[in-house]
């Protein structure tokens, strides 16, 4: 059985270019709705490169922190074609 930390990692591992999802939306599929908080804690220490978690943005469509950056978490995310709405 995955624990929580595995189950965050392997979705957002699987979100495509361009693509985001939401801290709750990735706690939501992860099991645990309210731990959004959570996801963000473990994504903030996050630093294999196969798993994207600067894909991963707060629910109210600002960017939300990242751990190399703000800066470089918004230069990547428009480089991969995201856009915001």
């Amino acid at each position: 059985m995955l624990s929580f930390k595995e189950k965050v990692y392997k979705i957002v591992s699987k979100i495509s270019k361009g693509k985001v999802l939401t801290y709750k939306q990735v706690a939501i599929l992860s099991g645990n709705p309210k731990a959004y908080r959570a996801v963000g804690n473990i994504l903030n220490k996050n630093y294999d490169s196969s798993i994207p978690c600067h894909r991963v943005i707060r629910s109210d469509g600002k960017i939300g922190g990242y751990n190399g950056g703000e800066k470089k978490k918004i230069e990547i995310l428009k480089k991969e074609g995201y856009e915001k709405s």
